[in-house]
């Protein structure tokens, strides 16, 4: 299966084939696919499969066993190796990687051990390991949207996995995985600001996520502290 949105995530639709079905979860599988399979704290695209007579959402894409599965409305009418054309939802997934690239801007402005994370459409958190309560509202988003306005390029490098035995603070976010991809790490570099490994789908420059907002700072145990950010649309 060739995952297309590792190297474009602006690709709205393909043609492919349908690989595999999976009648009692409602899910196929792909040849090729534009979905984003949920993981790492990204939910699952949504969007449309279809053919010359049929149009059927997809609800959701996961991860699973190694695939990236469409959980569908409905499989009938859809047969092993069937030409389809597949599309996405582009106001949600874009919103996704607006979200999504704000984060990694979140964690270059905050210079401490990220333990978890998640990306909504409606706003969006990462928690931090935060004893001391250095985190400052206003001052965070001041710093994020000037980081956003200089315009810093967003590019994947593909890197062996050795690089982490010497410099094992690339990765920031301690509850989840590096990605590997063909015996290799993604890593996402954001301008000279940050650079870590990361699977998702992100913009191609800062500037795309547009003006953030710092929402609720909430105390999550004696040492976490959950920040909630906020797109301005």
């Amino acid at each position: 299966m060739a995952k297309i949105f590792e190297e474009d995530a602006y690709k709205k639709e393909i043609i492919t084939t349908i690989k595999k079905i999976d009648k009692e979860n409602k899910a196929i599988e792909l040849e090729d696919t534009i979905f984003y399979g949920k993981s790492g704290g990204q939910p699952g695209d949504i969007g449309e499969i279809s053919t010359t007579e049929l149009q059927i959402k997809v609800e959701n894409t996961i991860k699973a066993e190694g695939s990236i599965k469409n959980i569908l409305e409905s499989i009938d009418g859809l047969e092993i190796n069937q030409e389809v054309k597949a599309k996405l939802n582009w106001e949600t997934r874009y919103k996704y990687m607006r979200m999504h690239s704000a984060l990694h801007l979140m964690c270059a402005a905050i210079p401490l051990g990220v333990t978890g994370g998640q990306i909504g459409y409606e706003k969006s958190r990462l928690d931090f390991n935060d004893p001391d309560k250095k985190i400052n509202k206003e001052e965070l988003e001041e710093k994020i949207n000037i980081i956003m306005k200089n315009d810093h390029k967003i590019i994947y490098e593909y890197i062996d996995s050795k690089i982490l035995d010497s410099q094992p603070e690339l990765v920031r976010t301690m509850s989840v995985k590096p990605p590997k991809i063909d015996g290799k790490l993604r890593f996402v570099k954001i301008g000279d600001i940050d650079f870590q490994p990361c699977g998702g789908t992100h913009v191609k420059s800062t500037i795309e996520i547009g003006e953030i907002k710092i929402g609720k700072i909430e105390n999550k145990g004696k040492m976490n502290r959950r920040v909630n950010i906020l797109l301005n649309d």
